[in-house]
């Protein structure tokens, strides 16, 4: 079964580097889940065009269609893809706008990959100080790699490489959560349960008996 993979770009401009960075890391993604035996569909959610519809969330408390529809696909993520560019050190107000809308529980233990674009290496700090603690209170399974690219980084090894990196880790979350979902064998939720509630594990062979005969040689 496909693993579904939700990618969120906040750029405003067309063309939009934070887009561009979006789409080279999806298919870096794509990569290493194929590349495990596993296929993965992307879907690719732009903030931009649902500012208007943010707004009145915020304001009314009232979720127009395509703000449903957000909702909805991100529920539906088994890992996300954030990317947002960096204004005055932090990230956009689009993209807090669009979490602060979210059900706090919707990406709860979901493995996500974070990302930012800038226009100077000095807002690389950003990721860390800013968009990892958002996703850490959204109790986010955050993938320990980010990447941030600026202006002058596109089309350069260091930056191909740092993709390659994060987009492995998120890969292997993908995989890995396939593979716990159907590995064979009891479970705790499978073993039988006292009267108490805590688990029955069966009868219990007394340490002395253990060690019977061992001269501890």
């Amino acid at each position: 079964m496909a693993r579904n993979l939700l990618v969120i770009s906040a750029g405003v401009s067309t063309p939009s580097s934070t887009r561009l960075l979006a789409d080279q890391l999806a298919e870096a993604v794509s990569a290493g889940v194929t590349a495990r035996g596993e296929s993965v569909a992307i879907d690719v959610l732009e903030i931009a065009p649902l500012a208007a519809s943010l707004a009145t969330t915020v304001t009314t408390g009232v979720a127009p269609a395509d703000i449903t529809d957000a909702r909805d696909r991100v529920a539906a993520a088994d890992g996300v893809v954030v990317v947002t560019p960096i204004f005055a050190a932090s990230y956009s107000g689009l993209f807090k706008m669009f979490f602060d809308i979210l059900d706090p529980d919707s990406l709860s233990g979901v493995p996500v990959l974070i990302a930012a674009t800038a226009g100077t290496p000095r807002h690389s700090l950003a990721l860390e100080h800013s968009i990892r603690p958002l996703m850490s209170y959204l109790r986010a399974a955050t993938v320990p790699t980010a990447v941030f690219a600026a202006t002058e980084d596109f089309g350069t090894a260091e930056l191909s490489g740092r993709i390659r990196r994060a987009a492995a880790e998120l890969a292997q979350q993908l995989v890995a959560a396939n593979a716990v979902a159907g590995f064979g064998g009891p479970t705790d939720l499978d073993r039988p349960r006292r009267s108490g509630g805590s688990l029955d594990l069966g009868a219990v062979t007394p340490f002395a008996e253990l060690l019977n005969g061992h001269t501890g040689n």
